[in-house]
């Protein structure tokens, strides 16, 4: 059992929570993650690694299925039954002296980890955080305090820069050397970041986030194709070079299993109001 030690609301529906796990803040880099049952019979969830301190580690979650809605049920003081972990691959921060850190929407909460781990290694970082308008941004302050420059963007120009954070990038790439950039959000957003950055000949490493179950490698539903090969994001991963990701074949994947899952939903609700199925 693990307890929850703090609680923070981001938004409506965006948190915080911090775990106590001496083991694994022992362990945990960033760029890995864990996956946690709330109880018993409850599914499998995996949350990248936001924080830690030397007892405890930090997730940020969004709510936006039943697993998520049974984590958020649990508040400080109560207990979380499994959280296994580190698992994957720390993010290789090594040789590097000026970085990119590209993030979207709720991938921004994976993506701090990894500009915290730059900024506390003396590497010069720029992040670019991307939301669909200003209801939307989180995390502003953390990521002024562990970069060296900050740029904001907003689809409908609600704050700070309207555009896209392809737009920021571009801008930067053309009048500014880097060694390399990291993205790290939606997949269509990190298809068209490796995009940019290719046209500029910039290392690109992508962290992926499909449907993951048992983080070991075993269940194949996290496989991806890097380079025509097929790799596991659980054991492999989660990082990998952008620029030989197949992201339509990512982003075909994603969809089937989220057209499944709405199906399945409907489904059960049809069950509810009493239509018959055979």
């Amino acid at each position: 059992m693990y307890k929850i030690l703090k609680k923070t609301v981001l938004n409506e529906s965006i948190r915080i929570i911090e775990i106590e796990a001496v083991d694994i803040a022992k362990n945990a880099s960033a760029g890995q993650f864990i996956i946690i049952r709330t109880g018993e019979n409850h599914e499998r969830l995996p949350f990248t690694i936001f924080d830690k301190t030397n007892n405890s580690i930090s997730i940020l979650y969004q709510i936006v299925g039943s697993g998520t809605k049974l984590l958020d049920q649990l508040n400080e003081n109560d207990y979380i039954l499994d959280v296994a972990g580190p698992l994957g691959n720390p993010t290789d921060i090594k040789n590097i002296k000026k970085a990119i850190v590209v993030g979207g929407g709720v991938g921004c909460g994976v993506a701090f980890p990894l500009v915290k781990a730059l900024y506390e290694n003396q590497i010069n970082v720029t992040a670019i955080t991307g939301f669909r308008n200003k209801d939307f941004v989180i995390l502003e302050d953390l990521f002024k305090e562990y970069t060296n420059n900050l740029y904001i963007t907003t689809d409908d120009g609600s704050y700070k820069r309207k555009g896209l954070v392809t737009d920021v990038l571009n801008d930067l790439l053309e009048k500014n050397q880097y060694d390399i950039v990291y993205a790290i959000g939606p997949l269509i957003m990190m298809k068209y970041v490796c995009q940019v950055t290719k046209r500029y000949n910039i290392p690109t490493i992508v962290s992926l986030n499909p449907i993951m179950i048992d983080g070991t490698g075993m269940c194949g539903g996290c496989r991806v194709s890097v380079d025509g090969k097929m790799k596991f994001a659980c054991v492999d991963g989660p990082d990998f070079d952008g620029h030989l990701v197949d992201f339509d074949l990512a982003i075909s994947r994603n969809k089937s299993y989220l057209d499944f899952e709405k199906h399945k939903y409907e489904e059960t609700c049809n069950l509810f109001k009493g239509d018959k199925h055979e």
